[in-house]
């Protein structure tokens, strides 16, 4: 059989395992709830000086009472709201007015401190507890963040300063997080500033985010705007993101503590995004994945002004996969490595990780892809222990930088990686032309 139509059928049938179907059709458009309720009910300021912690937290206890009865709203019109962080509650939909201003505390003391998540053992800035997140979800059912593009503000300098000066007594918290939670919706909001991620949802199931901006300062340190953390059937589209960090970064726990609790990221579908990520990548997984990710769906997404475009990050110690992964119909520009694999990424939780539990990195197809102003093509580098395998790339085409290596083989630099290629430019090196055949034999192209 020629070697081309050996390389055809393969790919069409890696093609048809790949992904995580039409997760985003799964979603459909929240009911209007029975009861509404705004916050100025219960005593709320929004002058932007008074505290309203205690107005948010009276007004969710208030509506638990119409979980079953329909739900119900809390609605936030215009002003400057001041708050510490605060609980949500089940079927309820927390609606924010256009020019409505959610204003995060600066003093610490206005957070509760919670104890580590059992998938990392840790906070994620230091050991111990970590600060909850200014909006919280735990154990909740068919909650609602939405508004008319209203606004919440995480203030973060003061936490960047406190991470950069080594002076943070725990963890940062995030803006939003939902911990065990299912069928949830964050849409039309812009989130700015936040002490460490926009909106992360770990343990989850069913999470469908949709026309959400959220910004934070370039310089500000390891800010991460979307973060699905073990969790399943996500849906992220239609927004724009732009990070100090990562703009999109996909986890699965830390190490030990990732792999004993064992729920891993899957059916994730990513489309119509616009991404900026100023130290990091645009599109991440790992370097945190011990519980594995797959079956994940990239596509139709404008990455730019970013030190990486997408970006696969392990090491030794983690265990866990990152398998079943297709990201196609990218275009990208003023972005330095277009396309990112090290299985030497990362720090350890604690010394209580199992040195040979090496995790594997197979089935990843990168097709359809143009970038403009490219810096470095690729870099793949996997372990002797654990190579990384199966890696596709069809139809690429990289304009490259005027500072960019001249020759070919500097511009995609390979170790311990297997995969094909077909239409790629510039061409990859060489441990990417060559196919594994079905057979075990070693295709050149």
């Amino acid at each position: 059989m020629p070697v081309a139509l050996v390389l055809l059928l393969a790919l069409s049938c890696l093609v048809k395992s790949y992904g995580a179907g039409n997760v985003c059709d799964l979603f459909r458009r929240p009911s209007t709830r029975p009861h509404s309720v705004s916050i100025l009910e219960f005593g709320a300021v929004g002058d932007g000086k008074t505290l309203n912690t205690i107005a948010f937290q009276n007004a969710v206890f208030y509506l638990k009472s119409f979980a079953d009865k329909g739900g119900a709203q809390l609605y936030v019109p215009p002003g400057r709201w001041l708050t510490g962080s605060f609980n949500l509650t089940s079927h309820l939909t927390l609606f924010f007015e256009k020019d409505a201003v959610i204003l995060a505390s600066q003093d610490p003391s206005h957070w509760q401190v919670v104890d580590p998540l059992p998938s990392y053992g840790r906070g994620i800035d230091l050991p111990g507890k970590r600060y909850m997140s200014l909006i919280n979800g735990y154990e909740l059912h068919d909650v609602v963040v939405t508004g008319d593009n209203g606004t919440i503000d995480g203030q973060g300098l003061l936490w960047w300063d406190r991470f950069n000066s080594r002076s943070l007594k725990h963890s940062r918290p995030h803006l939003v997080e939902f911990v065990s939670s299912e069928n949830v919706i964050v849409s039309n909001l812009t989130f700015l500033n936040a002490p460490a991620y926009t909106i992360h949802s770990v343990y989850c199931s069913r999470v469908y985010i949709h026309k959400v901006t959220a910004i934070t300062s370039p310089e500000s340190p390891y800010t991460v705007g979307i973060v699905p953390d073990s969790s399943d059937n996500v849906c992220i589209q239609e927004s724009s993101i732009s990070m100090g960090y990562d703009a999109i970064s996909l986890k699965s726990g830390w190490d030990e503590y990732g792999l004993s609790y064992a729920r891993p990221t899957a059916n994730v579908q990513i489309q119509n995004v616009y991404l900026k990520a100023a130290s990091g990548a645009s599109i991440s997984f790992g370097s945190e994945m011990s519980g594995g990710i797959s079956d994940v769906v990239v596509r139709d997404a404008h990455i730019h002004n970013s030190l990486s475009g997408v970006a696969f990050r392990t090491t030794k110690g983690r265990g866990g996969y990152m398998k079943e992964i297709d990201v196609s119909n990218i275009n990208m520009v003023n972005v330095g490595t277009a396309f990112l694999a090290n299985g030497s990424f990362g720090t350890h939780p604690d010394s209580g990780f199992d040195a040979n539990a090496y995790p594997l990195v197979s089935h990843i197809r990168l097709h359809d892809i143009v970038g403009e102003n490219i810096s470095v093509a690729g870099e793949f580098f996997g372990t002797k222990e654990s190579p990384f395998t199966s890696v596709l790339l069809s139809n690429i085409s990289l304009s490259m930088s005027s500072d960019s290596p001249d020759d070919d083989d500097d511009s995609w630099q390979c170790l311990y990686v297997e995969g094909s290629s077909e239409s790629v430019v510039p061409e990859p090196c060489f441990e990417l032309k060559s196919f594994e055949s079905s057979y075990g034999r070693a295709v050149a192209l």
